[in-house]
């Protein structure tokens, strides 16, 4: 249940925490007090669009944040925050925010985690069914009231399997369309893949081999510059009259000339032995290069040949060599499964046999389990109708099954309803007045009679329905006297299973609530805002004469009538 909506800088809103209780509570105030405020905010912390133009004028941003008691959900809610890396809840509380400012940043919370809108929106689906007064044209859509039909009858499972079955049978036949070509198409098939694998094997690549390739064709394509600079250092350093060593010799007579006259020069002579060691170890090193030149015009054409190669596979196939290898080798899975057409278009005859008796199989039976909760549900929402004010009201679904010979692939025929919810179409249809027969809802319903099905609809379901919150947005127009009444003791009814938010204008409908909040304007400090009071037992007797047209001591009379039989049939 909801227990805590708190909204800050929302429109009219300043700084407002909601409170709510279990059960049913009522949402009331005159027209433009702002009651649609908390409609605005709960879709706003349950993923849908935010508008900046809500943002509070003079405020730079605006959050909502909801607080949810999770503790009966059923829904996954555990293992869902853990697959998302979000924090779980901490003593069953789920904590969703929503924030966002005028510059457009849009920021998302769960337990304090920051999340995508999408994570929100997923887990509001499981929180809250929201109804307001144009959704009742959603039930004029087949799909929807198939829906509501499977829902009551507990179908889901086998909607879910029949939608599973479908899915792998569109995929199977994808693979099926791929195989089955002309035969020229076939061949050119065959011939293109067949000297891509070719072209590619024949290379022989190796993913590292281009880093190699290059760095030797560098040096082969200069080795006789190479060759020449390391001849020239050679002779620098001993081949001729002037070498560096031959200097060095000279140098080192002179020093042990000088160290015969003075001793203690010694460390100049053991200084020029180090240098000519080294001076002989370059010379060493610089031979052993010279040796390892090769200047070989037959390898460079190799490597030359080799590099071309590679550049042009690169730009057939792939940005690297890693890309051409991979390249080849999805080639060579699609030449195998060409080369195996006939067995492999045998398998996938195969397998779609067996998907299609199980498709049958699971749709017969989905079909037959429709049929029979189709009388139940017609008697449970025509019970509802008639303390609505339908009192020889008639309601009905009228179904319709058709199976095709192709039941996968839906370029074979033009459906009326999605593949993955059986081969069932429905339609409610519904009769006003005694002697006329049910015809479709969507030709014979005014918005009146079609928010009484929709709330019969809802009453029937709420034993079945798994989400916690129902939250009805002035549901009860276009009704008034006893049928207000009558919608009173529906939210009470509701109420007894799901924590129910209704924003009304019928003191009926507010008389039967478990908590009664009241939306007013006032003026602070030059501003209008908008507030929302719990009301106590006083309170309610005030508002719900306001509701009634005013003051007297008639009004409050009746509203004290109102108040007391709520309790008394409670």
């Amino acid at each position: 249940m909801l227990t805590t909506l708190r909204i800050k800088n929302l429109a009219l809103v300043s700084d407002l925490t909601l409170e709510l209780a279990p059960g049913y509570n009522a949402i009331t105030g005159e027209t433009g007090a702002g009651k649609s405020i908390v409609i605005g905010a709960l879709n706003l912390v349950l993923g849908q669009r935010a508008d900046r133009a809500l943002i509070r004028s003079g405020s730079d941003a605006c959050s909502v944040e909801a607080v949810f008691d999770v503790a009966k959900l059923r829904a996954p809610i555990k293992s869902f925050l853990e697959e998302n890396g979000l924090e779980r809840c901490e003593e069953q509380q789920l904590v969703l925010k929503r924030t966002f400012t005028s510059a457009g940043t849009n920021r998302q919370f769960v337990n304090g985690t920051a999340t995508p809108l999408n994570v929100l929106a997923r887990i509001g689906e499981w929180l809250v069914d929201m109804h307001g007064p144009h959704d009742h044209q959603s039930l004029l859509d087949p799909a929807k009231q198939l829906a509501i039909l499977d829902v009551f009858g507990k179908l889901e499972a086998e909607r879910a399997a029949f939608a599973d079955l479908t899915r792998r049978c569109i995929a199977l036949e994808t693979e099926k369309a791929a195989l089955i070509v002309d035969e020229k198409t076939y061949a050119q098939q065959l011939d293109r893949l067949r000297f891509q694998v070719q072209e590619i094997a024949a290379a022989r690549f190796r993913p590292d081999e281009e880093a190699q390739i290059e760095q030797e064709h560098q040096r082969t394509s200069n080795a006789a510059r190479l060759l020449q600079l390391s001849q020239a250092a050679l002779e620098t350093l001993s081949e001729n009259e002037s070498s560096l060593l031959t200097q060095a010799g000279s140098v080192g007579r002179t020093l042990h000339e000088l160290q015969r006259v003075d001793p203690g020069a010694t460390a100049l002579t053991e200084l020029h032995a180090q240098a000519v060691a080294m001076l002989r170890e370059l010379q060493g090193e610089v031979s052993r290069y010279a040796d390892k030149v090769d200047v070989d015009p037959a390898r460079l054409q190799e490597l030359e040949e080799r590099l071309n190669l590679i550049h042009t596979m690169k730009r057939k196939y792939g940005a690297s060599l890693a890309e051409v290898m991979a390249f080849g080798e999805d080639a060579k899975r699609q030449l195998q499964s060409l080369e195996a057409r006939d067995t492999e278009l045998a398998r996938l005859k195969a397998a779609l046999g067996q998907l299609e008796v199980e498709i049958g199989l699971v749709g017969k039976r989905l079909s037959a389990g429709r049929r029979k909760v189709i009388p139940q549900l017609a008697k449970a929402v025509s019970r509802q109708l008639a303390e609505l004010g339908f009192k020889q009201s008639k309601f009905d679904v009228a179904i319709e099954t058709e199976v095709r010979s192709s039941r996968c692939d839906d370029r074979t025929a033009q459906r009326t309803v999605p593949t993955s919810s059986g081969f069932d179409t429905i339609e409610f249809q519904f009769s006003p007045n005694v002697g006329e027969p049910a015809k479709p809802l969507r030709a014979i319903a005014s918005s009146g009679e079609m928010a009484r099905v929709m709330l019969a609809l809802k009453t029937v379901l709420a034993a079945e329905d798994e989400i916690p919150v129902l939250i009805f947005d002035e549901v009860d127009a276009n009704v008034g006297g006893e049928t207000a009444n009558a919608v009173g003791e529906k939210m009470k009814q509701i109420a007894a299973k799901r924590q129910v938010l209704c924003i009304t204008h019928l003191p009926q409908v507010a008389a039967t609530a478990t908590a009664h909040y009241a939306v007013t304007k006032q003026v602070r400090e030059g501003r209008t805002i908008t507030e929302i009071e719990l009301l106590n037992p006083k309170a309610r007797v005030t508002e719900l004469a306001r509701m009634l047209g005013g003051q007297s001591e008639v009004a409050r009379k009746h509203a004290e009538a109102l108040l007391k039989q709520g309790r008394a049939e409670a």
